[in-house]
């Protein structure tokens, strides 16, 4: 599943919907939770099951309050007869989460007649302090999880923290730390690592600069907040051209020396994990 950029979009604003599929996104994000307001929770169900609907084939998850709400089962019970592809779980706390969302899918496709195990989950796995202590409990709970992402909003708050963001919009040294973690935790567990969002979508040069450190640091997409936002995210991780041909020429490399571990390319000496990098990007392509 190609997941360089999934984009936001409220659920109780379905007229945002048409622009969001047009803007080349592999992904829109319904979302349920922290753009709709308690009172709107009920309308942005009804929502977002119509706009499953009438999707036509679209690539759509729908991010689910959090299982410490109590509305969990609500928001799945409304839109699982759409057929989403799979659910965002917000405030994941490690392997119990995991464990009573496929419990709960499980249920709600068996009453909807859908196949077992098609609704995938995407985990943001960094937004409590307790979350962070689990983040080594997600590989092989269910084979429901494709991705892992993380993000600078909640934590803050949770700990009284002024900000995530120094003054020209890296992380502090804290949330630089989580973001690490969330990274190697998503590599793992086996899934796609999602980096977080660039909440100022004005800023094109910004964004850039942060999508490009995303992909350059391992992460394999990264979610968008604003349409215009997807063309720079899609660009930053689809491999260019002379990365293209460099790894097929790694592969190559290796396979016309196939009893070699250590092989001479362009002035440096290779081994297996830069045939595992090489097999990587083009896999991205």
């Amino acid at each position: 599943m190609k997941l360089r950029s999934l984009l936001f979009v409220p659920g109780d604003q379905p007229q945002r919907v048409d622009k969001a599929l047009a803007s080349g996104a592999d992904a829109i994000i319904l979302d349920l939770e922290d753009s709709v307001v308690p009172a709107a929770k009920a309308k942005a169900r009804a929502d977002v099951a119509e706009v499953l609907r009438a999707r036509g084939g679209a690539k759509i998850f729908v991010r689910v309050n959090a299982l410490s709400s109590g509305l969990t089962e609500a928001d799945i019970a409304a839109v699982l007869p759409g057929r989403p592809d799979g659910i965002m779980l917000p405030k994941a706390e490690g392997a119990r989460s995991l464990t009573a969302l496929d419990a709960t899918l499980d249920q709600a496709e068996r009453r909807n007649q859908i196949e077992p195990g098609r609704t995938r989950i995407l985990a943001i796995v960094t937004e409590t302090p307790a979350a962070l202590f689990r983040l080594g409990e997600y590989g092989g709970v269910t084979p429901r999880l494709v991705g892992m992402t993380w993000g600078a909003e909640d934590l803050p708050a949770a700990i009284g923290a002024l900000t995530s963001r120094l003054e020209d919009g890296r992380y502090t040294p804290p949330y630089e730390v989580v973001r690490a973690l969330a990274l190697f935790a998503a590599a793992a567990a086996g899934v796609a690592a999602i980096e977080g969002i660039y909440p100022n979508y004005k800023d094109s040069e910004g964004l850039a600069a942060y999508a490009a450190r995303g992909a350059r640091d391992g992460f394999c997409g990264m979610l968008a907040i604003h349409p215009a936002q997807v063309v720079t995210i899609n660009a930053a991780f689809t491999p260019t051209p002379e990365q293209i041909a460099r790894a097929e020429a790694v592969v190559a490399a290796f396979a016309a020396n196939a009893d070699a571990g250590v092989v001479a390319f362009d002035g440096a000496m290779l081994d297996a994990p830069h045939l595992t990098l090489a097999k990587r990007v083009l896999a991205r392509q």
